[in-house]
């Protein structure tokens, strides 16, 4: 039978992570992956995350399973992060592995309620989005998002394209930090579309996995939380990898909004497909959030340092743009310091990437995606010239 089995397409993260590895060059710099990390180069655990694990290990009395749907506190506590109070009565949640789990119970459960749904997704967007869908033979379309010409959002093509979206389609958005642009809609073109999306009857699909890397925990959750607003049914994908420092522990949720006269169908649906896909979700990551989010203090020192790494990266945005404009001798970059979250995409050509792996030990996604964290004081200005001189 497995003779029978096809080779399949390699991941080019992956693949790029692999390349970088075997690369034996003093001072290569990985701009590919998309974890954060600090000064020296470490992906480091939380304040709070040591110290809810101190707790968690000091009263953990068991390990049995967690409830289907993951425990409640857990649920309670990361949906009321996101959209704040108010939504109770409507809201069905369930933990999952890491935000791509929550991802795919949400394409799960829209496809358990319309066997014949069509998924909108932006151009670009993140390639494990479309990865999924075809996997699970999901229809897709795509909506204009970057303008390559001022690497900000093609507003009036995004327009365009969501006027084609029809009834029960599902439009799937990145609520802040879009991945791989970096650019995202002002509050206004929210206004508008939703507006467009209502006037269709169309179902949005939040994917919120920077919360607190662009402009704060607060207004990172401003968009979705207007989504979730304005429409009778939401689903969001949320994922604590990045803001808790958790990636390993995944740590994710699905929530999907309704009525509340259908919230126990909504919510019985989801226990239905934990049930399917990986019975019991997993609690350790889960139960540090929830530790954090149920103890002030830890709350606020998980706050403080993820407000910390918020502004580091936005300081090394703001250096890289005045180090490439000093490079480059244009404002070609000057955007860069322009966008929010972990990725910016530069505008480089395949080639010119290619070039700066072969000849500057530098690495980032062939679209020339790169990930902010990956840098530090020191080698934002070795990046600018290796940059300078490809162009």
């Amino acid at each position: 039978m497995l003779e029978a089995l096809n080779p399949q397409p390699q991941d080019k993260i992956l693949q790029l992570i692999a390349m970088f590895r075997e690369d034996k060059r003093d001072g290569k710099i990985d701009l590919g992956v998309g974890v954060y990390k600090d000064a020296t180069g470490l992906t480091p655990v939380m304040r709070a995350v040591k110290a809810a694990e101190k707790k968690i290990w000091e009263a953990e009395t068991t390990k049995t399973y967690t409830a289907l749907a993951g425990e409640p506190g857990y649920n309670a506590a990361l949906s009321g992060l996101i959209l704040g109070e108010g939504y109770g009565d409507r809201l069905a949640s369930a933990s999952t592995p890491g935000g791509t789990g929550a991802l795919r119970q949400g394409f799960e459960l829209a496809r358990l309620a319309n066997p014949d749904l069509k998924v909108w997704l932006s151009a670009p967007t993140w390639p494990n989005h479309p990865s999924i869908l075809k996997f699970l033979k999901i229809e897709m379309a795509e909506y204009r998002y970057f303008d390559v010409a001022t690497s900000g959002v093609d507003f009036d093509a995004m327009l365009a394209d969501l006027d084609g979206v029809k009834e029960g389609d599902l439009v799937l958005l990145h609520g802040c930090c879009h991945n791989p642009t970096g650019a995202n809609l002002t509050m206004a073109q929210w206004d508008q579309v939703i507006a467009l999306l209502q006037a269709k009857k169309a179902v949005p699909m939040v994917d919120l996995a920077y919360q607190g890397f662009g402009d704060g925990l607060d207004a990172d959750a401003e968009a979705t939380r207007k989504v979730a607003a304005a429409f009778p049914e939401v689903i969001i994908a949320a994922s604590c990898s990045k803001n808790f420092g958790i990636y390993r522990e995944r740590a994710g949720l699905v929530i999907a909004l309704s009525s509340a006269d259908r919230k126990a169908v909504v919510q019985a649906n989801l226990n239905f497909l934990n049930r399917q896909t990986y019975s019991f979700p997993p609690d350790h990551g889960a139960r540090i959030v929830t530790t954090i989010l149920e103890d002030a203090a830890l709350t606020a020192d998980w706050k403080a340092e993820l407000e910390e790494t918020r502004l580091n990266m936005l300081n090394l945005r703001v250096q890289l743009a005045e180090e490439l404009r000093k490079a480059s001798n244009s404002d070609r970059f000057d955007f860069v310091a322009h966008h929010r979250g972990m990725f910016s995409r530069l505008g480089l050509s395949e080639a010119q990437v290619n070039r700066l792996r072969e000849e500057h030990a530098v690495y980032m996604v062939g679209d020339s995606r790169i990930n902010i964290a990956g840098l530090n004081k020191d080698t934002v200005p070795v990046l600018a010239k290796a940059i300078a001189s490809v162009l």
